[in-house]
């Protein structure tokens, strides 16, 4: 008699397992789909060997590609740095692989169960051969956040003209980076939690978390109306995201070891309150690192400089491209 109890309590909580795995799936698809059809790709895909990379394109002048950070899209950029920069640059911001509406480089790193991600140097290759296509041979690069370590990649194996990194990741640091990518990076994570947080994250929690990204700042009018914050919590994007990021470190101790190798101009941009990518940590000593890097720190600042301070970031694109002979 004990063991049909526990059978049919087993079996009940397999039943409502199931169900709210179903309703789960049907709430994080529709989410999904209100998400991608309110903020739709802005630009064009280009394909490469089968995989398609999302570009946004504008204006004339030197070549300079723009690489967003963690969860993001080329919508940081578009918001109002595009257009500023299109009057005296030809402009191609680029959603990094499985972020935005860009494919992954490679179909193993798809899926709910899949551990592995991009490194910094796979996602620089395919981006670089994609701006190839696009008739940038040798571009300035600049990279925000987790774009600044893709453009780091981008200076030590692709063809570029110059780099400007913008409160980039550039360095080891201590410790971890906190359970949203240490659990969702793994692939029970990816698997079983992920799609509760696309599901049933409430759109509020979503607006806190990109106000916090700009602290002590704040974010300017309608930023968050134009980046579409739920572009992030997809499934796939969630994943893809968490996986980077997770398996980040690695490969930046490599990387780190080469910087001596990279001979084009650098020019760094990061704020002393920027606590996402702390300046002692990743900036305070690339000019030591890198031949001919220079650092222009911004007292006070925080993490989006290129928001809140877009005429030192600016000035920092046309520093790079002078020093390129561009201008």
């Amino acid at each position: 008699m004990k063991w049909s109890v526990l059978a049919t309590s087993v079996a009940i909580a397999g039943a409502a397992l199931a169900g709210l795995t179903v309703v789960t799936d049907r709430v994080a698809s529709a989410r999904e789909a209100r998400a991608e059809a309110a903020y739709p790709p802005e630009g064009e895909f280009v394909d490469v060997g089968g995989r398609r990379v999302h570009a946004v394109i504008a204006g004339d002048g030197p070549d300079l590609v723009l690489l967003h950070g963690a969860n993001g899209t080329v919508r940081e950029f578009t918001f109002q740095l595009v257009e500023r920069l299109a009057t005296r640059y030809r402009v191609i911001a680029l959603d990094r692989p499985g972020l935005g509406y860009t494919d992954r480089t490679d179909p193993i790193y798809g899926g709910a169960f899949a551990g592995a991600a991009e490194s910094p140097a796979e996602q620089a290759a395919l981006l670089s051969e994609a701006a190839r296509k696009l008739g940038a041979e040798r571009p300035i690069v600049l990279g925000h956040s987790f774009g600044g370590i893709v453009g780091y990649a981008w200076a030590l194996d692709q063809p570029l003209a110059a780099l400007v990194s913008i409160a980039g990741v550039a360095n080891p640091w201590p410790g971890d980076l906190g359970w949203i990518y240490t659990v969702n990076g793994t692939r029970l994570g990816g698997a079983l939690v992920v799609p509760l947080i696309t599901a049933f994250t409430p759109e509020g929690r979503l607006e806190a978390a990109v106000t916090s990204v700009f602290a002590p700042q704040e974010p300017p009018d309608g930023y968050a109306a134009h980046i579409g914050p739920m572009l992030a919590i997809r499934r796939e994007t969630f994943r893809a995201n968490a996986r980077q990021v997770n398996t980040l470190r690695p490969h930046v101790v490599e990387m780190v070891r080469r910087y001596g190798e990279i001979g084009v101009p650098v020019e760094i941009v990061h704020g002393s309150a920027d606590t996402s990518v702390p300046l002692q940590v990743h900036s305070i000593t690339l000019p030591q690192q890198i031949p001919g890097a220079q650092l222009t720190v911004l007292e006070g600042v925080g993490h989006m400089p290129h928001h809140t301070h877009a005429d030192e970031v600016i000035a920092a694109i046309d520093r790079a491209a002078a020093r390129a002979g561009l201008r």
